[in-house]
């Protein structure tokens, strides 16, 4: 009742179902589709030359658990009407759902953020969150900032699908920077299973879904341009998050248009009726890699010299050759591993889907190889060594077997010098009886 959209409501009409935001992301004259509030709490961020992919929420409930998972609905929304060369939007939300309410706070900056606080300029969306819980019942499992995605396959995978394509997702990985400066990336899998895995921290640095495949030749597909789909990255703004884990869920599934990946943070501490809960974090849309205003600041603050190395690819196998005469059980695997050579300030060599090559500012002795550091909570690992990739930015190979025997094995494999690490630490769950 206080603004008219000029068009006439027929009888019956159910009323608004959300909202989109229109800017020139790629073209001055041009508005292009840069967020989207449509349905539950679910919300959509793109950036300049993406196309939509995976959604964030503003809350996610039981999502995991013995309760049926809950999905609150932003009921109203309140727009500041932007000024004349404002770049920024500022809008309220009021979520409600059973077991919850909140006021939401969003300030949306498509296209750079020049006018947010301390962050300078750079081609992405941003839009910073503000988030005040109210319990109206227990909650068990409270996901903060949750993302939402969908993978098929990789090349991994591929054969078990009959596709001409090689790949089908919208995202490729999970990324998390813990409090003490840990780099973890661990790819998505598609089963078998339910699988539910938690990174453990305290008040976490920032995580995100990611799709650092670029490259149009990985996935072969002209009308869903998955090399195109935004990756998105969870910053919070304060301290108080506390301890708990980003939980990674991820549901079986044959098709696309089903989302089955689910990334939050859990905190420790259950949501009690009748408690108060505040979050503030930034959600940044970019391409593959963090935008130097962003992943700088992170840097600095852990008082880091270079940029770890980040897993290039991976792929895994049956640990054998073709035709050998006494191969081992297929439960026997063989994993290679590819880390990038580690970055100084502003490095961006070696990133997947450019074509641009800088080379690294940690460089390796000559005839020196990094050391190997490789855990598996479950089976037993042969043969790991390192050997240099022959790409220009350098970079290694790593390579072991896996003999997992009866029980999934969580893996973590990171390189080091002198001790200390100088790639992220490649983190992946393998569970007999996969293929």
């Amino acid at each position: 009742d206080l603004f008219q959209y000029g068009v006439e409501v027929a009888d019956g009409w159910a009323g608004w179902a959300g909202f989109r935001v229109l800017f020139p992301l790629n073209e001055p004259e041009r508005m292009d589709e840069a967020a989207s509030f449509l349905g539950a709490s679910y919300f959509r961020l793109l950036g300049p030359g993406h196309v939509y992919g995976l959604s964030a929420r503003g809350i996610a409930v039981d999502t995991t658990g013995e309760r049926e998972e809950e999905f609150p609905d932003f009921r109203e929304f309140w727009l500041v009407r932007p000024q004349p060369g404002d770049r920024t939007l500022t809008f309220w939300g009021l979520l409600d759902g059973p077991s919850l309410t909140g006021a939401y706070r969003f300030r949306l900056a498509p296209h750079g953020h020049r006018d947010l606080d301390g962050l300078g300029n750079a081609e992405v969306s941003v839009v910073e969150v503000e988030a005040h819980l109210f319990a109206r019942r227990d909650v068990a499992r409270l996901g903060v900032a949750p993302l939402t995605s969908m993978f098929l396959f990789d090349e991994n995978r591929g054969r078990d699908f009959d596709d001409v394509r090689p790949r089908v997702h919208d995202s490729d990985g999970l990324l998390m920077l813990t409090r003490s400066g840990e780099w973890i990336w661990r790819p998505l899998s598609n089963g078998p299973g339910l699988r539910v895995s938690s990174l453990r921290d305290v008040d976490p640095r920032g995580f995100g879904l990611l799709q650092r495949e670029r490259r149009f030749d990985r996935y072969l597909d002209l009308e869903a341009r998955y090399h195109d789909r935004p990756s998105l990255w969870v910053e919070p703004l304060d301290e108080g998050w506390g301890g708990g884990g980003v939980e990674l869920v991820e549901i079986p599934t044959d098709s696309e248009f089903l989302d089955n990946v689910v990334a939050y943070w859990a905190p420790d501490e259950p949501f009690r009726a009748g408690e108060e809960r505040s979050y503030r974090y930034r959600l940044v849309s970019f391409d593959h890699r963090l935008p130097e205003p962003i992943l700088g600041p992170l840097v600095e603050e852990l008082e880091a010299e270079v940029r770890p190395g980040r897993v290039i690819r991976y792929r895994h196998g049956w640990d054998t050759l073709p035709g050998e005469a006494d191969p081992p059980p297929r439960s026997r695997r063989r994993f290679v591993v590819d880390f990038e050579a580690p970055q100084g300030p502003g490095g961006q060599g070696g990133a997947t889907g450019s074509t641009s090559v800088t080379p690294p500012a940690a460089t390796t002795p000559a005839g020196t190889l990094p050391e190997i550091r490789l855990q598996a909570s479950a089976g037993q690992v042969e043969g790991a060594r390192v050997e240099p990739l022959p790409e220009r930015s350098g970079g290694w190979r790593v390579t072991f077997a896996l003999d997992p025997g009866e029980s999934p094995a969580d893996m973590r494999l990171f390189l080091t010098r002198d001790g200390l690490p100088i790639t992220e630490t490649w983190s992946y769950l393998w569970i007999p009886d996969h293929d």
